[in-house]
């Protein structure tokens, strides 16, 4: 039941991809979504509702970290605070081949596997290191988020195997940000999807890949 939950998670954060407008820096679709958090959080609500039904891991981890005086964002104040660290992101992360995407109140880090790790290898590779300092010098500026780490893989290879690259590659990101004075670990989740999700067509080259990748997630503590 709770790798269900899951899957129905991250899948449904997934679908949330509505966008109007291009980000400069990546060509991606983005959304400025300052004043309309209640509007936005309505569906990830709905996501995230899923998960606690079945299993307390999400609020939970809320709950921690706002027990450790981590405050909660109300609704009015999520798409400022979101649109803020969006910002931030895309100076920090300018020229480094991550994707910045905006669902909604979330924002997600696309890093494709061709930069961020060597063919069928999970260790991160030396250089992108520097990019992930980034990251979490922003993750760090902004507390009041949770943070899902998860893996995701192309169709190539056994099922079995590629389920088990995406979550050591989804582990591997998950341990260096949380390496010593970095970010807090109670804010992290992580998991992998193997082939599931796939964002590109995994019959061109091109394609796979783009599957093969590990996205960031994150979402608002809210009240």
């Amino acid at each position: 039941m709770k790798k269900t939950a899951l899957v129905a998670l991250l899948m449904g954060a997934a679908a949330l991809t509505a966008c109007t407008t291009t980000d400069p820096y990546t060509g991606m679709p983005i959304r400025n979504n300052t004043g309309t958090g209640a509007l936005s959080g309505a569906g990830v609500g709905a996501v995230l509702g899923y998960l606690t039904n079945t299993n307390s891991g999400e609020q939970g981890r809320k709950n921690a970290l706002i027990g450790a005086g981590i405050g909660a964002l109300a609704g009015g104040a999520v798409g400022n605070y979101m649109d803020r660290q969006q910002a931030d992101f895309r100076r920090s992360l300018e020229g480094s081949g991550v994707m910045i995407r905006r669902n909604g109140d979330q924002i997600v880090l696309v890093m494709p596997s061709d930069v961020t790790f060597a063919v069928d290898q999970s260790d991160v590779q030396p250089q992108f290191t520097r990019v992930l300092d980034d990251v979490a010098r922003t993750l760090n500026a902004y507390p009041q988020t949770t943070i899902d780490v998860v893996g995701h893989a192309d169709s190539s290879g056994a099922d079995a195997y590629n389920q088990s690259l995406s979550e050591r590659r989804a582990s591997s990101v998950a341990g260096y940000l949380t390496g010593p004075g970095r970010v807090l670990p109670d804010r992290i989740f992580v998991a992998g999807m193997g082939e599931r999700q796939p964002i590109a067509d995994n019959g061109t080259a091109e394609g796979r890949s783009q599957n093969r990748r590990v996205e960031i997630v994150l979402r608002p503590i809210t009240q």
